[in-house]
């Protein structure tokens, strides 16, 4: 089977060769790129907890002033890892769903034992924060990276593409789901889509791409990706 990933090629390069070891065809096509940004300093110990929705979040973080004991929930097996990598000891992971993360941290941390700090990048597709003010938690959102759109694409590898259209594409934010289809708008490969399977997480994600004809879209959250091309 043929797949195409989409985020940025640290992110995907282990989902690549498991992909490739299991006999697929991968191709890389990466929508955007991530920037780190700066912020002012924070004092951590005030914080009770680390909340990360992305391997991201971690990544752009200064770990040297963070007691790396400190509770860390996680989004998803992907973020867990780079937070276990990081040093940090005591780490929760949702596997991938964000309403997951919401009931884990409400079974692990109870509202009057302090500050949460939610590290995050610039745009987030849920209403995580929201979420957890409204269960009367104290939380500060840390903004630590955005992400630019990636704006052309090697010629040849869009000739490649015209030739050899994936059976299945991955697009993991509304963010990609944008710059996605500004691209294939600009080398015009919108009408090439009709026998691919679209994989994207979240309904705000889909619904970008909605426009585009899809052979059929499914709703998935990271860790997902071979359960579902083993479904195809």
């Amino acid at each position: 089977m043929h797949i195409l990933l989409t985020r940025p090629i640290e992110d995907s390069q282990s989902l690549i060769l498991r992909f490739k070891n299991l006999g697929h065809n991968v191709s890389h096509f990466p929508v955007i790129k991530v920037k780190k940004k700066k912020y002012n300093p924070i004092n951590f110990s005030e914080y009770n907890c680390l909340i990360f929705t992305s391997s991201n979040a971690v990544k752009n973080l200064n770990l040297n002033e963070i007691n790396k004991k400190i509770n860390c929930f996680c989004v998803g097996n992907a973020t867990e890892k780079m937070a276990l990598s990081s040093g940090f000891q005591n780490v929760f992971s949702a596997e991938g769903n964000v309403n997951n993360l919401k009931e884990i941290i409400l079974q692990n941390i109870n509202n009057k034992d302090g500050k949460l700090l939610y590290v995050s990048g610039e745009v987030v597709s849920s209403n995580l924060e929201n979420d957890l003010i409204k269960e009367g938690y104290s939380i500060y959102r840390l903004i630590n990276y955005c992400v630019e759109p990636i704006e052309t694409l090697d010629i040849d590898f869009v000739e490649k593409l015209k030739k050899n259209i994936p059976e299945v594409v991955f697009i993991y934010s509304q963010n990609s789901g944008n710059n996605f289809l500004n691209l294939i708008n600009k080398y015009e490969l919108v009408d090439y889509w009709m026998n691919t399977n679209l994989m994207c997480i979240g309904e705000k994600t889909s619904s970008v791409l909605n426009k585009i004809k899809w052979k059929k879209i499914f709703l998935f959250n990271p860790g997902e990706e071979e359960f579902l091309i083993n479904r195809l």
